[in-house]
This record gives C-alpha cells, sequence and structure tokens, in this order.
C-alpha cells in the first residue's frame, strides 16, 4: 500500500546573534552585591527589557554556590538567560543553558556614588554700601536696607533717606534720615551740617522739636547708647 501524504518538513533551526549584557560578579559577593543594589537604588529600571548573561569565570562556583548566586539574582527580579565561564558539569535542570564563544562589544560601567555636581561659582557678595555722589532732592526717598548710605552732598529738607546700616552725609542734613533699618542698634548718622526733620536708630525716633537747638548748624553724630538716642558735635 502506497503512503500518498506529502513529505512532511524538516523542522529548522536559524542561528541569531543578539546583544546582551553581561553580569560578572566578583569576590567578595557581599560587596559586589552592595554595590549592585545601590546601582538599581539610583536607576530601578537598569535591566529591564535586557538579554542579561551570567559569567562566574572569576568565580569557579561550585553547584550550590552558583545556585544560590541565581538566587540572589532572581530576589533582585534579575533574569538570567545564559550562563558562561564554567563547565557543562555544573548546569542542569532549572538553571539556565551554557554559553560559549561570546565576542565582547564594550563594557558599560554603572557609577555607584553619586556623582557629584560642579562646583557653584559662588554668590556674588551683597552690596554692604551705597554711595550718592551729589546731594538728594526734596521727594526723593533713597531706601538701602542692606548697608551704609553715603551722601556727598546735602540731604534737601522733604528728602528721606533709610539705611539698613549707617548714614553718612557731607553736607547739610536737612531732611529725614533713619539708620538701622535692618535692626542694627550699632548704627550711627554722621553730617556736617545738623538741621535735620526726623531722625531715627533702629526703631527710634525722634522729631526736630525733640532735638532741641543746641548743635542746628554743626557736625553731629548720632548713635544709641542704653537704648536712647545720643546726640554729640564733631568739632
Amino acid at each position: 500500500m502506497t503512503d500518498s501524504s506529502p513529505p512532511r518538513r524538516p523542522v529548522q533551526l536559524r542561528g541569531r546573534a543578539f546583544k546582551s549584557l553581561v553580569l560578572a560578579p566578583e569576590t567578595p559577593l557581599p560587596d559586589w552585591f552592595a554595590d549592585l543594589d545601590e546601582a538599581l537604588k539610583r536607576t530601578p529600571t537598569l535591566f529591564d527589557g535586557r538579554a542579561l548573561i551570567l559569567d562566574v569565570a572569576a568565580l569557579e562556583p561550585a553547584a550550590s554556590d552558583l545556585d544560590g548566586l541565581l538566587a540572589e539574582l532572581g530576589s533582585r527580579r534579575i533574569r538570567i538567560l545564559g550562563i558562561e565561564g564554567t563547565t557543562l558539569s555544573l548546569l542542569g535542570p532549572g538553571r539556565p543553558p551554557l554559553l560559549v564563544q561570546g565576542r565582547p562589544l564594550s563594557t558599560i560601567e554603572v557609577p555607584v556614588q553619586p556623582e557629584p555636581e560642579a562646583p557653584k561659582a559662588p554668590p556674588e557678595p551683597a552690596t554692604t554700601s551705597l554711595t550718592i555722589e551729589g546731594s538728594v532732592r526734596s521727594g526723593q526717598s533713597i531706601v538701602h536696607p542692606t548697608g551704609d548710605v553715603t551722601v556727598m552732598g546735602s540731604v534737601s529738607s522733604g528728602a528721606e533717606i533709610l539705611a539698613g546700616g549707617s548714614i553718612h552725609v557731607y553736607g547739610a542734613l536737612r531732611g529725614r534720615a533713619i539708620a538701622g533699618a535692618a535692626r542694627n542698634p550699632r548704627a550711627r548718622i554722621c553730617c556736617r551740617k545738623f538741621e535735620p526733620e526726623l531722625l531715627g536708630i533702629d526703631r527710634l525716633v525722634r522729631t526736630a522739636e525733640e532735638m532741641g537747638n543746641h548743635l542746628r548748624g554743626k557736625p553731629v553724630q548720632i548713635w544709641l547708647d542704653g537704648g536712647a538716642i545720643k546726640f554729640a558735635s564733631l568739632d
């Protein structure tokens, strides 16, 4: 009796090359796993979707050691597709297949310690003084809460200066001057000609009526002493 069924096609096996990453553990293994855990902590998806080969040539493990190594990697969700660097005697059911004659392409180093940040340029120093080359005219207001203010001319009536530090007026002081506005009780006010409408240091203020006329028109310095504003001639 003749068999009329068509001949069966042979099973075809095709060779194909893929790129993969190779994990090569080193001794002492606890330190290597600690570095691996640090890398995974920084990049949890480091091995996601990658083909991984385990190179155990540096370990020369026994069968039980190899099983322990694979279990440790599995607990970190690292699946090994093949093993190289060992012999067929260590391979068997439940273990990845042996791979031989792999060609190295490149080495990828995963930093364990965070990369140091580039040094930042030092911030520019804050301005600690402001110099007014001319005079401060009536209606003008100079506010400089971060340091001293120096006026090379005069401060007219109706003008105002507020400084976080001291105030120095080389001409006449006829307007309002408040020094130590940044809670600086050691600030001072100095002027060549004393004719102010209002003076203040820190949180204390004095009007022209409260200062009297005994220093009017003279070079004067003003400061705080024991919670009180003091005046003295510079002559």
